[in-house]
């Protein structure tokens, strides 16, 4: 099948996507190919040919999903992200709808929304995609969610009843994904967590429960929900990102768990809030996690909290906040206990702290803090986590080129690429084109060519 096309009023060339192929070598026809591939690898059977490609470049525009995977074929190719305002394929003023980026107070009306948001994401007709969103759309939901009433009744009146087995074949199902996930990047993972949250989710919240079964069915729809969000992250979609925390919040409020919520805000919110460079949000937001899940949530949770503020500080230049803040994270995880943890902040140990610390002192201009601590961090990686792996060498390289040592670096982030290799990560890929840019600027042209990541193509 092809995506149709929609005719643009005043049709222009497509310079911007001929700019991206020249770059990327690319010919109508192997663009073309390569678009199916990454079709087929989303569960699409897609036939765009040369002659499709030459409608693109003429100013037509395909419909549906086709603008991010043609962005995405060229990001594999080039071993770089490239985003659909890249290749002149933004979608028109007004034609991105609102689903998802409301905070609903009533429950029904917030279920239909989180179902509406999963629907538009699985069919991708008309949906919401990777279009970038202010960091502002966050802050009404997080202001939202810290005064919010707790649902005082939650239940379902549907044609099945949901029980316990349900319940946990949904926990399975996630935890499943978050281990495919980490070892293969997000690109060939996501569609099919759409799908399930779409086809299984979204029944089972339509149906009937009580009050103690509906608060886990809807924690369990959350975790997954927010899992959803990160992997948008990973993507290259941190509009779509948005939407997915924003209603990831909405479902932690109605299970009852303030944790999971100030969870959501500091990893989720925040961090995108830190990709979108709005640093003073970011602390913002950490902020409002704390105050709202004070006293209701585990260390491990107020660490995440406290990190992510610590991060704010360090990108706005403010060293004695980030260090307060950094303390504060670091105090909460050693007075934690990792057994009575929630499995969905296991990854939260002293690894993870000392990569968050990397990040703040690279940020702060401290190399040689970052090194330390980036080599913390990977000692502590866990090794079926790929990307989480390639992520930290590339902040160890990154950090060693800005402390002098350029040859040490380049070893390292070649180390990065062969970890990375046949996976697909918008985050790694960023990662390393800003390694390849400083890289490139000290003379090491040849070197930085050479480095990529991404799926193995033929």
């Amino acid at each position: 099948m092809t995506m149709g096309v929609r005719l643009p009023a005043g049709r222009k060339a497509n310079d911007r996507l001929r700019a991206v192929m020249e770059e990327a070598g690319c010919s109508n026809t192997g663009l073309a190919r390569r678009v199916n591939v990454c079709g087929a690898e989303q569960g699409l059977d897609l036939c765009y040919d040369k002659t499709s490609v030459a409608r693109w470049l003429k100013g037509q525009q395909p419909r549906g999903r086709a603008p991010a995977i043609i962005a995405q074929a060229l990001g594999h190719k080039l071993g770089r992200v490239v985003t659909i305002d890249e290749i002149g394929m933004t979608p028109r003023p007004g034609a991105t709808p609102t689903v998802g980026l409301r905070f609903e107070p009533i429950l029904t009306s917030a279920l239909r929304q989180v179902s509406a948001l999963w629907h538009s994401d699985a069919n991708r007709a008309g949906s919401p995609t990777g279009e970038k969103l202010p960091t502002s759309v966050l802050v009404g939901p997080s202001r939202d969610w810290l005064i919010a009433d707790p649902d005082a009744v939650v239940g379902g009146h549907g044609p099945a009843a949901v029980d316990r087995a349900d319940i946990a074949v949904v926990r399975a199902t996630t935890a499943a994904f978050v281990d495919l996930d980490h070892r293969f990047g997000s690109t060939r993972i996501r569609p099919v967590v759409v799908h399930y949250l779409d086809s299984v989710v979204s029944r089972l919240l339509a149906d009937s429960y009580g009050e103690s079964t509906g608060r886990q069915l809807l924690g369990a729809a959350a975790r997954l929900t927010e899992l959803a969000g990160y992997m948008a992250i990973d993507t290259g979609q941190p509009g779509l990102a948005q939407r997915y925390y924003i209603q990831a919040l909405r479902l932690t409020q109605a299970a009852g768990d303030r944790g999971m919520g100030g969870y959501v805000l500091a990893s989720g919110m925040s961090r995108v809030a830190l990709k979108l460079d709005t640093p003073r949000e970011a602390v913002q937001l950490a902020r409002v996690a704390q105050e709202g899940s004070r006293g209701r949530s585990t260390p491990a949770v107020q660490a995440v909290c406290h990190a992510a503020e610590a991060r704010g500080h360090a990108m706005l230049g403010d060293a004695r906040a980030c260090e307060r803040a950094a303390d504060k994270a670091i105090d909460a995880l050693e007075h934690g206990d990792p057994d009575r943890e929630p499995d969905w902040v296991a990854h939260v140990d002293r690894a993870y702290l000392a990569e968050e610390l990397a990040r703040c002192a690279r940020d702060l201009d401290q190399p040689a803090t970052a090194v330390r601590c980036s080599e913390e961090a990977l000692l502590g990686c866990h090794p079926g986590r790929s990307r989480r792996r390639g992520l930290r060498l590339l902040l160890l390289a990154s950090a060693q080129l800005r402390a002098g040592d350029v040859d040490q670096s380049h070893c390292t982030a070649v180390q990065a690429t062969q970890v990375l290799r046949g996976l697909y990560s918008a985050q790694c890929t960023s990662d390393l084109e800003d390694f390849r840019v400083r890289l490139e600027a000290l003379g090491r042209r040849e070197e930085a060519r050479e480095l990529v990541v991404g799926p193995e193509r033929h």
